[in-house]
């Protein structure tokens, strides 16, 4: 008998996934278009992202240039901007927007840190979630009769490795983020 991992692996994959965008939107001193992902503009009766208003390209490593579909949505855009509270500077000019990171400061800086720790903590308690369902279920079917008991820890031992590896790739992805915030 085999247990079927796809799901749990598949887990694992959307929590290190949406681990990794939580940690893109954490705005460092270099320019990341990924940090206005979750800014919401209102245009036309909706909330959209900016990105599906405009392009978005690296001016240079301080410096995003926001160039709207339309020109009469930029005012909207950085509207939303200074909204959001992202601690951005933004200019317009006849191109669209210029949306500046000033440097971080040493206070910003470990601000960052504690939120990248929280983040990662989330995610840790997303795949412990995760880990003691797939547990349940393998000691539910030993139960049931349709596994036997070493079958139920060698599948719990496999569970175990696909745990560990996924907590290796969350570190690995957090002390990147933490070499970045430094500078």
């Amino acid at each position: 008998m085999q247990y079927d991992f796809k799901p749990f692996e598949k887990r694992i994959a959307d929590i290190l996934d949406h681990f990794g965008k939580e940690l893109g939107g954490i705005r460092t001193g270099r320019a990341t278009p990924a940090v206005l992902d979750n800014v919401k503009v209102e245009v036309y009766g909706a909330q959209m992202a900016i990105r599906e208003l405009s392009a978005i390209t690296v001016e240079d490593p301080k410096t995003l240039r926001i160039t709207p579909w339309n020109l009469a949505d930029g005012k909207e855009i950085e509207k939303a901007l200074m909204l959001a509270g992202t601690g951005l500077s933004v200019s317009t000019d006849e191109k669209g927007l210029r949306v500046s990171f000033p440097e971080l400061t040493s206070e910003r800086r470990d601000t960052l840190r504690k939120v990248a720790k929280e983040k990662i903590e989330e995610a840790r308690k997303s795949l412990r979630s995760a880990r003691d369902e797939v547990w349940s279920a393998i000691q539910k079917k030993e139960k049931e009769g349709s596994v036997t008991e070493d079958e139920k820890f060698r599948f719990k031992d496999d569970m175990q490795k696909k745990v560990d590896e996924a907590g290796k790739k969350l570190d690995e992805m957090v002390e990147r983020k933490e070499k970045e915030i430094a500078g």
